[in-house]
């Protein structure tokens, strides 16, 4: 699809990973159900490639994204699904709210997300490196 809805970046997703995070999400239990809700959005405007053409540089599960909050912090996370999360060592599930918005994005792209407690953020995406995606959701 590859469209920007409201005023949101475009971005691309994993033909793999469209399909594996489309059942994760339908499948998510209640306390999910809105970052569920955020990321089926995500996913059906996304750009779907196949694996071997999805971009070293955009966001995916198993990469390791650096951006650069509203505020000028600088974090690096690695997306992650549910079941390998671990703030401790920068594991964001991509059930989370930041993780479904940094799902697809590229450098220099910029992105509004919403926390759970319903407050607005804006991150951009400094640098992202590809990883291997683990199976555990």
């Amino acid at each position: 699809m590859n469209t920007t809805n409201c005023g949101k970046p475009s971005i691309v997703v994993r033909q793999t990973d469209h399909a594996r995070l489309t059942s994760l999400a339908l499948a998510a239990p209640g306390r999910d159900l809105d970052v569920a809700e955020e990321l089926l959005i995500e996913l059906d405007r996304a750009d779907v490639v196949e694996d071997d053409q999805f971009p070293p540089d955009a966001v995916a599960l198993g990469s390791t994204v650096s951006y650069r909050t509203e505020g000028g912090a600088r974090r690096s996370v690695t997306l992650c699904y549910p079941g390998l999360a671990d703030i401790e060592r920068s594991m964001v599930s991509v059930l989370t709210p930041i993780g479904a918005a940094l799902l697809g994005l590229s450098p220099g792209q910029q992105i509004e997300w919403s926390g759970r407690d319903g407050q607005s953020h804006m991150l951009t995406v400094l640098d992202v490196t590809a990883g291997v995606p683990s199976t555990a959701a």
